[in-house]
Formats: C-alpha cells, sequence, structure tokens
C-alpha cells in the first residue's frame, strides 16, 4: 500500500490490491496499477481482459519487472505507463467509487490529475515474517520456506503456511488449503512424536 488516508477510505470502493478478485468490477473501464515489479505487469496484463485501459504508474523510467513480463506489457495495445510518476492522491466516495487520482512526477515539480474508475497497488508483498529473521529459512522476499511437498520448515515441528509462505498464489482459498495442509502436518508430526 501507498499509505494514503484516501488509500484507506476508498478501499473496496475502486482502490484494490487484487486484479484477480477485482478486475471483472472494472469492465469497460480505465484502471491505474502502480508499480513496476512482475506483480504490477502480470496485474496490468489480466487486468486488460475486462478494462478498456490500463494505465501502469511508475516511480521511475524504467521497470524492475523480468524482461519476458515487461515485453508482454509493452507490447499490450490497451497499456500505456506513466513514467517519473508517483500517486499523491486519490479521489473519489464510497458512493461513487474512484472517479481521478493525483499524479506527481518524480522528476520534476509537475502535478496533474489522471481520470480513471480503478486503482489497483501492486508494488510487491512483504510477508510479516520478520519476527522469524535468523530463525527459519527464508528466500530472498522474506517468504519461508518449505520443504517440497510438505509444510515443513527447517525446525523440526515447525510448519508455515499461507501468505507467509506462498509467494506465487497469494489467495485467501489457496491460504486455506495450505492451512489445512499444515495442519495434517503438525497433526502428523504430533502422533509420530508421541509413538
Amino acid at each position: 500500500m501507498l499509505g494514503l488516508e484516501s488509500e484507506k477510505e476508498l478501499m473496496g470502493f475502486g482502490v484494490s490490491a487484487c486484479a484477480t478478485c477485482d478486475g471483472f468490477f472494472f469492465k469497460d473501464k480505465k484502471v491505474l496499477v502502480v508499480g513496476g515489479g512482475d506483480s504490477a505487469m502480470e496485474e496490468a496484463n489480466y487486468l486488460t481482459k475486462f478494462a478498456s485501459e490500463v494505465v501502469i504508474v511508475h516511480r521511475r523510467d524504467e521497470f524492475r519487472a523480468s524482461k519476458i513480463m515487461i515485453d508482454r506489457a509493452m507490447n499490450n495495445p490497451k497499456i500505456r505507463v506513466l513514467w517519473n510518476s508517483s500517486v499523491q492522491d486519490i479521489f473519489g466516495s464510497q458512493e461513487k467509487g474512484v472517479h481521478a487520482v493525483k499524479i506527481k512526477k518524480t522528476d520534476s515539480d509537475e502535478s496533474f490529475e489522471e481520470d480513471c474508475d480503478g486503482i489497483f497497488m501492486a508494488i510487491g508483498h512483504k510477508p510479516n515474517t520478520d519476527l522469524f529473521n535468523d530463525l527459519l529459512d527464508m528466500d530472498e522476499n522474506g517468504y519461508l520456506v518449505t520443504k517440497n511437498d510438505s509444510t515443513l520448515t527447517n525446525i523440526d515441528g515447525i510448519f508455515a503456511c499461507g501468505d507467509v509462505q506462498d509467494h506465487v498464489y497469494r489467495q485467501a482459498i489457496t491460504a486455506a488449503g495450505s492451512g489445512c495442509m499444515s495442519a495434517i502436518d503438525a497433526e502428523r508430526y504430533l502422533e509420530s512424536s508421541s509413538e
């Protein structure tokens, strides 16, 4: 999230962090995607299935996404990019939804309003795993690493599931499924430990 008051107020009313969840509500509408990594490219491409126009707002003059993801987005005729730009405010109401954002150029003093019907935050995900630093194995982005075909971490008897472990799908339903897997793994561990 960007940390704007308007972002909190309008979450679910035109502001979203999940194109898969909310993209359908923006059929034939103009939406903005904030970010420059693989998540932003993926969200932008996905949203073109519904939206009439997708504008990626990126604070730099080049993306940090992988080449294949950048190429896919840049070759999509429904996508355009606002380079060197950051969202300063979001305009709208819970009754009528989002109608515009205030954009500030990062390379000049220029500011302007960009009309839109929705805005998707895709500036990256940071799992809430800091308390496990130096305890559990993590990948470079802070997601807990589990053994293949298991929810077991590098420490015997500690299991991980959901958004702290899943860096691919990040959906409530997959988190619930991996929670079930983790509960079964923990139960089996406890049964084998008591024998």
